[in-house]
C-alpha cells in the first residue's frame, strides 16, 4: 500500500519527478563518462607492461617509470636463466624517435624492440598483419588509431625513423601508449634506431614457470642482480600509473570534473525532492489526518527516492553503455573495469538519499491540521 502510494504521488507531478530523474542521470553519465576516460588513460600509461606477457621486469634501480629507465647489460640474461623456476627471459629495447612522413613532416614515436624469434612483449592485437611481420629486419608496426597522424600508411610502406629506413609490416589494434605512437620492431632494428650498444638493453622480461611465486622470484632476482631492480609486472604497472598521476595534472583534472558532476546531480536531486514535498504538503497532511504515522510518511519519501534512483540509474547506464560502444576502438580512450558500475550505482543511491534528507525532514514534520487550512 505504501509503495503504491509513493509511486502514485511521485508521478502525480511529472515535471518534478522527471527533474529528479534527470539529476540521477547526470550523476551516472557525467561521472561515469569521466571515469571511463580516466581508466582509459590509465590503461594507456602501462599498456607496454600489461600486454608484455611477462611476470617480472628487470630494470635499472631507483626508477618508478619504465619509460624513463636507463640501460642494463644483456649478460644479466645468462644469470637469470640459471635460476630454477625461470621459463624464459628476453631483452627489450625502449627508445624514442622521429618518424619522417611522406609529406616531409615528423611525428614523435616510441620504439619498442623485442628479440627474435620469440618476440616476447610484442603486440598481441592486430588490425592488419601479424606478429611474424617483425621477423623482417626492417619490419615495424603502427597502430590503427595513429593512422591519421601518419597519413594512413599501408602494409609495405617505407618510412624513415631517426634517418634510418623502416617498413610497415603490421597495423596493431588498440596498442597505443600514453606517450603516443608506438613502433614495435625487432631487437636489432630497435638498437639501430635508438643508437644502443649491442651489449645493452632497456629491460629484461622474465616469465616464471607455473606454480612459482612471482613476488618471491622477484626478491631472489634482486639479490642475484645487485645493480638492477626486479619488479613484478603488476607492481611496475602500478608504479608507472602512479608516476604519471603524481607528475601530471590528470588526477586533479579528472577528480575536479567528477566532483563538479556529482555536485550538480546532488543539487538537482535535493532541490527537486524538496520542491516535490512542498507541492504535496496537503497530500502528506491528508495522509497524517487519515492515521498515517510519521514513519509511514518517511517510508513514502524514501521509496520515492529509490524509484527515482532506480529509473535514473537504468537510463544513465544505458546512455553510458552507448558512449562506450561509440568510443570503442576510437581515438578517445575509454575503458571501464567490471567493478566500477556496481560501485558507481551504490554511490549514486547514497547521493540520492543524501539529497533527499532535507525533503524527508520537511515531510515528517507536517502536521495533520495542515489538511484543513
Amino acid at each position: 500500500m505504501r509503495r503504491s502510494a509513493a509511486l502514485k504521488m511521485l508521478f502525480h507531478d511529472r515535471s518534478t519527478a522527471l527533474g529528479s530523474i534527470a539529476g540521477v542521470i547526470a550523476i551516472i553519465f557525467l561521472v561515469g563518462q569521466q571515469l571511463t576516460v580516466f581508466f582509459g588513460l590509465l590503461s594507456y600509461m602501462s599498456i607496454l607492461v600489461d600486454k608484455s606477457g611477462a611476470d617480472i621486469w628487470i630494470k635499472t634501480r631507483n626508477t618508478d617509470n619504465f619509460n624513463a629507465a636507463g640501460t642494463i647489460p644483456v649478460s644479466y640474461r645468462d644469470r637469470i636463466m640459471g635460476v630454477r623456476g625461470i621459463q624464459w627471459t628476453e631483452p627489450v629495447v625502449i627508445g624514442a624517435g622521429l618518424l619522417k612522413l611522406q609529406n616531409g613532416n615528423y611525428q614523435a614515436v616510441q620504439i619498442f624492440g623485442t628479440r627474435r624469434p620469440r618476440l616476447a612483449g610484442g603486440p598481441s592485437y592486430f588490425y592488419e598483419g601479424s606478429l611474424e611481420g617483425l621477423m623482417d629486419g626492417e619490419g615495424v608496426t603502427v597502430d590503427r588509431l595513429d593512422l591519421p597522424l601518419l597519413n594512413y600508411p599501408s602494409i609495405g610502406d617505407i618510412f624513415e625513423v631517426n634517418e634510418k629506413r623502416v617498413r610497415v609490416k603490421g597495423i596493431t589494434q588498440n596498442m597505443r601508449s600514453f606517450n603516443g605512437t608506438v613502433l614495435y620492431t625487432n631487437l636489432e632494428k630497435a638498437r639501430e634506431l635508438a643508437n644502443m650498444p649491442m651489449d645493452r638493453c632497456s629491460n629484461l622480461l622474465v616469465k616464471v614457470q607455473e606454480g612459482v611465486d612471482v613476488t618471491d622470484m622477484a626478491l631472489l632476482l634482486k639479490r642475484i642482480l645487485p645493480k638492477a631492480d626486479a619488479v613484478s609486472s603488476r607492481e611496475l604497472s602500478r608504479q608507472t600509473k602512479l608516476y604519471y598521476l603524481q607528475n601530471t595534472g590528470i588526477g586533479f583534472s579528472f577528480g575536479f570534473t567528477t566532483l563538479v558532476g556529482t555536485l550538480v546531480g546532488v543539487v538537482v536531486i535535493a532541490l527537486t525532492m524538496y520542491t516535490n514535498v512542498l507541492n504535496k504538503i496537503q497530500d502528506y497532511a491528508v495522509l497524517r489526518a487519515l492515521g498515517a504515522r510519521r514513519k509511514d510518511i518517511l517510508y513514502i519519501v524514501f521509496m520515492q527516492t529509490m524509484y527515482i534512483a532506480a529509473i535514473g540509474i537504468l537510463l544513465g547506464f544505458t546512455l553510458l553503455s552507448l558512449f562506450l560502444t561509440f568510443t570503442r576502438d576510437g581515438s578517445l580512450p575509454s575503458y571501464m573495469p567490471w567493478w566500477v558500475p556496481p560501485v558507481h550505482a551504490m554511490f549514486t543511491i547514497f547521493l540520492c538519499l543524501l539529497g533527499s534528507v532535507i525533503a524527508m525532514r520537511r515531510a515528517v514534520h507536517i502536521e495533520p491540521a495542515t489538511a484543513f487550512r
